[in-house]
């Protein structure tokens, strides 16, 4: 009897080890990757989500400036600036493309508004100045430096940042001029030792007692 038992168990087992079910195909619509969005999808899908996003705005406009559509770049700056008036990226941004669309007494008047805006302190000038650098507005951005360099005459900032602009459009005389400006407030820059290095200047640390022994600034 055991026996018997022992094998109805055994042929038991197998028929339900036949019996299993067969895997379920992989249901292909929920495995399918989501399409990537390109780069103007998405800034369109941030400001449906929130149209009041002035980072969006702005990085709309460059892609439609790098399309070539200066009219809906100069909208969608204005559109960053109503909703962050001291997006600086911007404001460079819409006097290039007045630049670029030879309006050139509106680029001055639009540009020397903004930087007399940033007359209220010497890291607005600067942050305006690199937005007009990089937007290839060097006399705008030089004014911005300049500007920061008499509002803050001991930062070594500014000049620094005169003499890379100079170094970019390859006037070695300003740009040692300004190089060594910044070296003397801050002699501990390794760019602009660098820089004046390249240059054949002779520079050298203060010693520990110079400094020590410096007249304290009242």
């Amino acid at each position: 009897m055991t026996r018997t038992v022992t094998i109805l168990s055994l042929v038991l087992a197998l028929v339900l080890m036949g019996c299993e079910s067969t895997p379920k195909a992989p249901d292909t619509a929920n495995q399918e990757e989501a399409i990537e969005l390109s780069p103007k999808a998405q800034l369109l899908e941030q400001i449906d989500r929130k149209y009041e996003n002035p980072e969006a705005h702005y990085q709309l406009g460059k892609l439609s400036y790098g399309e070539g559509q200066l009219d809906k770049a100069d909208f969608e700056y204005r559109v960053a600036l109503g909703f962050n008036p001291i997006h600086y990226r911007a404001q460079a941004g819409l006097v290039k493309v007045a630049s670029d669309q030879k309006q050139t007494e509106r680029a001055q008047v639009i540009a020397e508004l903004y930087i007399s805006q940033a007359a209220v302190s010497a890291p607005a000038s600067l942050r305006l100045g690199k937005a007009f650098q990089n937007e290839g507005l060097g006399e705008y951005a030089t004014s911005c430096y300049y500007q920061a360099s008499g509002l803050t005459p001991k930062s070594p900032e500014p000049y620094r940042l005169l003499g890379f602009y100079y170094l970019s459009v390859d006037d070695q005389v300003r740009a040692e001029e300004n190089f060594r400006r910044s070296f003397e407030l801050d002699p501990y820059q390794t760019d602009v030792s660098g820089e004046l290095g390249r240059m054949g200047v002779i520079i050298g640390l203060p010693r520990k007692t110079d400094v020590v022994n410096a007249p304290q600034s009242q």
